[in-house]
């Protein structure tokens, strides 16, 4: 995605015995956004941009070796080996030796002709990387200036780290003039190396200029940056993480010595062999353990708490990224980790006082957050106007920053409208979820906004929900899940194919657990978000649309393994029908809907007598061995 900006001046730190001075210059083609202050915690601030730095210029991505060398080596050596064939051979021997002198002679005038403009390359990048490392990558943070506070955000190069430095008003000892906005910074090493020159016994200021962003150091010499290209995968990572940040988590209150310990016995031994994970073991009442693979290493963290209701293990990938977070150690007052779930992201939020450091890694490095993320489909999805989406963004736009409750009241909306169309404007990169509050931010990503229009089906596997339901029918009927949540169970068919689908959302219509029959659910799980038969279930369910779904003889349904356990009869004897909307609902269909007592219209197919007998034991088997679904054998379900 290609972007312009417009930099009125150099960058420059202006650094005396007594005093620094700091001073962004935002882009000035974009909204005027300015800040002034004097910093109170200048130590706090420069370890925690610090580690945002380091946000930045991380990439672990794997690199193959260079085996240049090797090969040219390996090569001569084989040369060697067929001359001493040669000279085994009688009078060959002594013409091969006189072809080797002069192919040497040659080789070695070859070698000095090159050697000055190999050794001036090796040089050039050597000081690339030393020097001007900003070179070697171009995803560049943004600075967004609020009421209460100014954050700051970037990705790391291989873009499965998301960092967030906010800054509340605390920090400073004295405010100046300030001007409401987002703007994007270059960052580069210098700058970075500038930063390191703060100290607490200076006077540091802060400053977010229209009149150009502008870094000088006494004796050094200025140096100007200019950015005009954004990757189209920066732009949806951003868009990704506000969207993963909305969904239930695991809470765990760390205390910094568990962190230390942590990034310490990583330090300490480094894995040859995988896996590379980590397993958080969470038992109600107990303290959290956190076991380390390959070695099997338990660390307990009595310190710690966490809110886990019930024993679970969670396991999360790409541990060495959590370096990022040692030098904010000594200063922070406790860590926040939230963990989404096994193989999923984790975010670490560090408490630096009225500093908060956030991190976010995605399920492993490889899974980047643009790439393979996909939890725009799990956040809130609700049918919303157009009317009301843009009393949604005014009532966010007039707060700069509001909970999803004051804008609801606001706007006179329920909470999950409200919430649907604020994940809306979350996509178009219009507004970003703060994690640490629990509420919404006016964030403009881009100078013009995103055109909505483009951003209807933020994945693809929303436009195939979409098309599965038009063409295909789709079973589903609901059950209290309790909490105020709803579990749907479902079955869909389309093109020749039935699948069985369970759909688990919390009191906000958030997707908390499902469970399909699909290839893409069994490869993928929800690594990489609800598949289109999920989304088709919860589409239909919100329009209460509910066909009947006949099946012959000969078809196989390919159904989710803990759905027999939800067709029990233990369990739909316990299970409520319908409500009375979705069934009034149904009559407007161009099909009838018949809803048995498990609530899953699906003629019949999944009653309670017969729920043993179609989706039994037997039959999971038979289904794995042969992908056929036979009568059930004697004995089992009759």
């Amino acid at each position: 995605m290609r972007f312009e900006y417009a930099y009125r001046r150099s960058s420059s730190i202006a650094d005396s015995v007594g005093a620094t001075a700091m001073s962004f210059s935002p882009d000035t083609s974009r909204a005027p956004t300015f800040f002034r202050g004097e910093l109170r915690k200048s130590l706090e601030f420069r370890e925690a941009i610090s580690a945002l730095h380091e946000v930045v210029v991380s990439d672990l991505r794997w690199k193959p070796k260079d085996r240049g060398d090797y090969q040219a080596w390996l090569a001569q050596q084989q040369d060697l080996d067929l001359l001493a064939v040669a000279d085994r051979r009688g009078q060959i021997a002594t013409e091969l030796e006189g072809l080797r002198g002069d192919l040497g002679a040659v080789q070695r005038r070859i070698a000095q002709t090159r050697a000055s403009f190999d050794q001036a390359r090796k040089r050039y990048f050597d000081y690339l990387y030393q020097k001007d490392r900003d070179a070697w990558f171009v995803l560049d943070p943004i600075i967004t200036v609020h009421p209460d506070q100014i954050f700051f955000e970037c990705f790391s190069q291989d873009e499965s780290s998301y960092g967030r430095l906010a800054a509340s008003y605390e920090v400073f000892a004295q405010l100046g003039e300030r001007a409401n906005g987002t703007t994007n910074v270059d960052y580069s090493q210098g700058l970075y190396d500038s930063f390191q020159k703060i100290r607490t016994y200076k006077t540091t200021r802060l400053e977010v200029d229209p009149s150009g962003f502008e870094v000088k150091t006494t004796a050094e010499e200025p140096f100007k940056e200019v950015k005009i290209d954004l990757p189209d995968t920066w732009v949806r990572g951003l868009l990704q993480v506000s969207s993963a940040m909305t969904l239930p988590a695991t809470t765990i209150e760390l205390h910094p010595m568990d962190v230390h310990n942590l990034c310490f016995l990583l330090r300490r031994r480094r894995e040859l062999v995988g896996p590379r994970s980590l397993r958080f073991r969470l038992r109600p009442g107990q303290p959290l353990v956190i076991a380390i693979d390959p070695w099997g290493t338990e660390l307990v963290c009595p310190r710690s708490r966490h809110d886990a209701a019930s024993e679970q293990e969670i396991r999360v990938w790409g541990r060495r990224r959590l370096f990022v977070l040692e030098r904010l150690i000594p200063l922070a007052r406790g860590f926040k980790l939230f963990l989404l779930g096994t193989g999923l992201p984790t975010f670490w939020m560090a408490d630096l006082g009225d500093l908060t450091f956030t991190l976010g890694l995605s399920g492993w490095t490889r899974n980047d957050w643009a790439s393979a993320s996909n939890f725009d489909l799990m956040a809130t999805r609700e049918d919303v106007d157009d009317d009301t989406r843009t009393r949604v963004f005014e009532a966010l736009a007039t707060r700069w920053v509001a909970s999803v409750d004051e804008i609801a009241a606001a706007v006179g909306r329920e909470r999950k409208v409200v919430a649907s169309a604020l994940g809306g404007w979350v996509q178009a990169g219009r507004a970003v979820y703060d994690l640490e509050r629990g509420v919404y931010r006016r964030r403009e990503l881009t100078r013009e906004p995103l055109p909505i229009e483009e951003l209807r089906f933020e994945n693809p596997r929303e436009a195939k929900a979409i098309a599965v339901l038009h063409e295909g029918k789709v079973a589903v009927a609901a059950r209290d899940a309790g909490s105020g949540g709803v579990e749907l169970l479902g079955r869909v068919r389309h093109r020749g194919e039935i699948v069985d689908v369970k759909v688990v959302m919390d009191a906000d219509a958030r997707v908390v657990a499902a469970e399909c029959g699909c290839d893409f659910y069994v490869r993928n799980k929800l690594f990489q978000g609800p598949c289109e038969h999920m989304l088709a279930v919860r589409l239909a369910y919100r329009r209460g649309v509910s066909d009947v779904i006949e099946v012959g003889e000969k078809e196989k349904i390919r159904a989710a393994r803990p759905l027999a356990s939800a067709v029990s009869p233990s369990a739909s004897a316990a299970s409520p029908s319908p409500s009375p909307s979705t069934t009034t609902s149904t009559t407007t269909t161009t099909t009838t809907s018949t809803t048995t007592s498990t609530g899953v219209g699906v003629d019949g197919d999944l009653d309670a007598g017969e729920g043993e007998k179609k989706v039994g034991f037997w039959r999971r088997v038979w289904n794995r061995v042969t992908g056929k679904a036979p009568k059930a054998p004697p004995g089992e379900g009759g």
